[in-house]
């Protein structure tokens, strides 16, 4: 594991050179779900490489693959070196965000292992149940998946400075540097428009997306097309982070890899269910 090597790695430092265990490379990959063209990753990229003793590697999907959870390809994976203004920017993985996660840390972590994985910056924000579908979102539960900890970041489409966005991560990165980073969490990042009130460190609530309303474009018999309608709904759980991101604050939400409800747990076992032969 990442941590162990480099508790061993600064043990010897201390032990034999005398050497900071601060002056180590402190190594983040960076991914995304609206693909390695988005400005919004290249502004993310910039803010963490500004960190003393940070390496920034970017593998991110290709093209935009938003919506797609942790969902994988599972086919041959095309990568390309990406240059931007003349010089190297990174990895576009002809696949989802999770299989950008995956190659970044297997295959370019394999000798130098990745200590974070951050994805974002979304193009639109992922509080509440909606997290559930995001590719921002699943790109951190597949760093978690390979024991890696993660941040996902996404802020709303308009009215949001995305250097402060950025700004914000930078100081998280910096805190995980100096003191580690929680184990087997994603910490969800959602940055609302307009003047932001403050910070609040909230669970999971509403969907703030109605998704389920379709309208009837055309019908020929046999085949029917509809049209989806996404329309914006109001929180009502005021300690929930769709409430307070509604509210105007930035909110911060831990997620967990394991879904299991442990409270049924027990009375699932008393069902008394049976094979019948």
């Amino acid at each position: 594991m990442p941590s162990i090597k480099r508790a061993l790695t600064c043990f010897w430092l201390l032990t034999f050179s005398s050497i900071s265990c601060l002056a180590q490379n402190y190594r983040v990959l960076i991914t995304n779900d609206d693909g390695i063209s988005s400005p919004l990753i290249k502004t993310l990229s910039q803010e963490i490489s500004k960190l003393p003793n940070v390496e920034v590697v970017i593998s991110a999907p290709a093209e935009n693959q938003s919506g797609s959870s942790q969902s994988t390809d599972g086919r041959e994976l095309t990568v390309e070196k990406i240059v931007k203004e003349g010089e190297f920017f990174g990895y576009a993985v002809s696949g989802r965000p999770a299989d950008a996660v995956r190659f970044g840390l297997r295959v370019l972590g394999k000798e130098k292992p990745f200590d974070l994985v951050i994805s974002g910056i979304n193009r639109g924000s992922n509080v509440g149940k909606l997290s559930h579908l995001s590719g921002t979102v699943g790109a951190g539960m597949e760093a978690l998946y390979h024991g890696v900890p993660a941040i996902a970041v996404s802020q709303e489409v308009r009215g949001v400075n995305t250097e402060t966005s950025a700004q914000f991560v930078a100081q998280i990165v910096s805190k995980y540097q100096k003191d580690g980073a929680p184990k087997g969490v994603v910490i969800s990042i959602n940055i609302p428009a307009g003047e932001l009130k403050g910070v609040s460190i909230k669970p999971m609530g509403e969907a703030y997306l109605d998704m389920g309303n379709y309208v009837l474009k055309s019908d020929s018999g046999s085949t029917s097309i509809y049209q989806q309608r996404l329309a914006l709904a109001k929180a009502k759980d005021t300690n929930s982070d769709t409430y307070a991101y509604q509210q105007g604050y930035i909110t911060l939400t831990p997620l967990k890899f394991d879904w299991t409800a442990y409270e049924l747990l027990d009375s699932m076992a008393e069902w008394d269910l049976k094979i019948k032969n």
